[in-house]
């Protein structure tokens, strides 16, 4: 167990905020598994506080994905601490800013990764939603724009000082994007200099590389993105090699049942239109690596309905 600020995190894992994926279905199934803390996708401030509809359903939650932290992204002071006001009512239990993502249209509203060059700015949108909300604040970041991680540990520093509650670090710059190598090395460094906690993220494969890096860098928690997406049960196989058990495999037929599961909750949370337009390409991510997985991926470009999306699911089983 770890804390942020007054909130218990049962286990040291949590599911990265990743833009058009960790929705409600997905953080659902990450909790079922045993992850300790899911992450919304990253939420416009601006959609926020202008009342934007599909903005505002980002927001929608579930009592089973308790705790849940929402990340917002903007670049001024007032606007994110009115929006934070607005996730806070919500009844989040943390808020995240986000400092990290590097998306070109991100850069340009001066938001993201684009802030780790303006400490300062940064500091004061910091200093504004934390004078905005109770509840816990954390902030989640890059190397910066230089390899030497200099600016991250300057914001790191920053951040602790305005009162965030913990800091997440993706040590990559924001000119890698996702290639090269993470360099865990700069989160060993950052939690040498914090007294808050600190989250480490990047190049997380397997339950494996989970515990190999709190080992190496000390960090409170692991924070895992990729590799949970269409395979949310790798965060069962991380607490068993925390309990000190060997990883369970995954079989087919939970595979299979976390699909079905992921069916009906996108249907329940975003309608059965718009949810199966979303599961022609969103279910292939969860049979990477199986027999067939070209031949289910055509199959469901054409899905139209729950009922067609399962009996799917149920002809791919039929063929393994």
């Amino acid at each position: 167990m770890f804390k942020i600020g007054g909130i218990k995190i049962e286990q040291p894992t949590v599911l990265a905020p990743l833009a058009g994926i960790t929705n409600l279905p997905l953080r659902l199934l990450a909790r079922e598994a045993g992850c300790g803390l899911v992450c919304s996708e990253m939420i416009s401030a601006n959609g926020l506080i202008y009342g934007a509809a599909k903005t505002h359903q980002m927001l929608a939650s579930d009592p089973a994905e308790k705790p849940l932290s929402v990340q917002i992204f903007g670049s001024d002071p007032s606007v994110m601490a009115e929006a934070a006001r607005i996730v806070e009512a919500s009844g989040a239990d943390i808020l995240d800013i986000n400092c990290g993502c590097s998306v070109k249209k991100i850069l340009k509203s001066g938001s993201g990764s684009a802030l780790m060059r303006d400490p300062l700015k940064t500091g004061r949108i910091l200093e504004a939603v934390r004078a905005a909300i109770g509840i816990p604040l954390t902030v989640k970041m890059r190397t910066g724009w230089e390899p030497d991680g200099g600016q991250a540990l300057e914001l790191a520093r920053i951040a602790e000082s305005c009162g965030v509650d913990a800091v997440v670090l993706h040590p990559r710059t924001a000119r890698q994007g996702f290639g090269g190598l993470a360099d865990w090395g700069l989160v060993k460094k950052m939690k040498s200099r914090l007294s808050i906690p600190m989250i480490g993220n990047g190049d997380i494969a397997t339950a494996e590389d989970a515990l190999r890096m709190r080992a190496e860098t000390g960090c409170d928690a692991v924070m895992v993105g990729r590799a949970a997406i269409g395979n949310p049960m790798i965060f069962s196989q991380i607490n068993d090699l925390l309990a000190g058990r060997p990883p369970r495999p995954i079989p087919l037929d939970v595979r299979l049942q976390v699909m079905a599961r992921y069916v009906e909750d996108s249907v329940r949370h975003l309608g059965e239109t718009r949810a199966c337009y979303m599961l022609r390409s969103r279910l292939a991510w969860f049979v990477k690596g199986l027999a067939h997985a070209s031949q289910f991926r055509q199959s469901i470009r054409s899905i139209d309905s729950k009922t067609t999306a399962l009996s799917l699911i149920r002809q791919f089983a039929e063929m393994q």
